[in-house]
Parts: structure tokens; C-alpha cells; sequence
């Protein structure tokens, strides 16, 4: 498997490829419904879905950023991360992430909080987000809420996470 894994911005040649790892890296088809359903929201953000291919050029995985906010304060929710099943564990999410921050980082974006696993997300700097009085309307644990600045001179606001309609989150 390779370890320098090639990224770039999805394009709509990619759409079927990134439904398939979706469905593919998921029990359920909820999350490559929910990438659907993103992509014809206004959260949806031209350049912030990022795949990953291998040596041949073939779409392996995916990072999705798009828009949500923290109280009124523009931020970016990180997710779905998807990678084949026969890839994981090679390094190509990470590569997907980091290229996606990378991404958002260019844009101008300053925060962007994720839902997911507490040992997976803080190699890339996310720390727990209530630390910062960050909260979600959902009930999960503390750890698996994370957020993170993309810039240090600007630090996390406090205030409830507020999703695009298509995560089907209740708002505050």
C-alpha cells in the first residue's frame, strides 16, 4: 500500500467514486445519502470536499467539509471521512483530512468542529469542544465532540453547534 497518497479537490467525475466509498465504508447508506443530500445545500462549499487516490489515480477516499456554525460564528463541520475498506489503515483518511484543513486554511476559515472518534481526530489537532463551551444539541459523549482553530490568533468561540438541515440535527 502506497503511504504518499495524492489528493485533490473532488470534481464531478468523482461523485459516483465517493457515493461508492461511502457506501462502502458505512453499515448504513446514511452517510453517502447525507453527502448527496449536502451537495445541493447551501452549506455545500465548492473546493472543501478533498478525495484521495492511489498511484493509478483511482479515488480510494474522502474528506467533506461544509458549513455550520457555532451560535452566528461561521465554522466548518468536518465529516463524512470515508476510505475502501481494503485502504484503511494506510494513511489515505488522514492524507484526505489534512488536505481538507489544508483546504479550509486557504479559504479563510478559521474553525471547524468534527463528530467522531476521540482517538483518531486529535493527531490533527481537534480537542474536546465543551473545553471551549462548545456543545451540540445531540447526546453523545464528551470526547467525540471536537473542535479546532485553524488559526491561533483567532481561538474558538463558545456557543451550540448548529448543522446544515440535511444532518438532520435539531437546532438550539
Amino acid at each position: 500500500m502506497p503511504t504518499d497518497w495524492n489528493t485533490r479537490v473532488e470534481t464531478g467525475a468523482d461523485t459516483a467514486a465517493v457515493r461508492a466509498i461511502d457506501l462502502a465504508a458505512f453499515d448504513t447508506p446514511l452517510e453517502a445519502d447525507l453527502v448527496e443530500a449536502l451537495r445541493t445545500d447551501p452549506a455545500w462549499i465548492d473546493g472543501l470536499s478533498l478525495v484521495v487516490t492511489d498511484a493509478d489515480g483511482k479515488v480510494v477516499g474522502h474528506a467533506l467539509l461544509t458549513r455550520c456554525h457555532i451560535d452566528d460564528t461561521p465554522a466548518l463541520c468536518l465529516g463524512p471521512v470515508a476510505v475502501l475498506p481494503d485502504h484503511q489503515n494506510t494513511g489515505a483518511g488522514s492524507a484526505a483530512v489534512r488536505a481538507a484543513l489544508r483546504a479550509a486554511e486557504d479559504k479563510g476559515e478559521r474553525f471547524v468542529t468534527v463528530l467522531g472518534h476521540p482517538s483518531y481526530y486529535p493527531r490533527f489537532g481537534f480537542g474536546r469542544a465543551s473545553a471551549h463551551g462548545i456543545r451540540i444539541t445531540l447526546d453523545v459523549p464528551d470526547d467525540a465532540m471536537m473542535a479546532l482553530a485553524l488559526d491561533p490568533a483567532h481561538p474558538l468561540p463558545g456557543g451550540t453547534v448548529r448543522y446544515a438541515a440535511p444532518f438532520g440535527v435539531p437546532g438550539p
